[in-house]
């Protein structure tokens, strides 16, 4: 599977924010996460880093 974890950057530490992420789209304002099951979340931020053979993306808040 390639599905990834997204994770909030505070100061350097990760805090999950939702797991199994397949779709991340820019919008107006942040990003929306789709996760393989359909769950949806919009957070007020932008991608900092993906770390592709972690599965990983990190994301800061504006």
């Amino acid at each position: 599977m390639c599905e990834a974890n997204a994770y909030m950057l505070n100061e350097e530490r990760e805090s999950l924010i939702m797991e199994s992420v397949d779709l991340v789209q820019p919008e107006e304002g942040g990003i929306r996460l789709i996760s393989i099951f359909g769950d949806q979340k919009f957070i007020k931020g932008h991608i900092h880093a993906l770390s592709l053979v972690d599965h990983k993306i990190f994301i800061k808040e504006d």
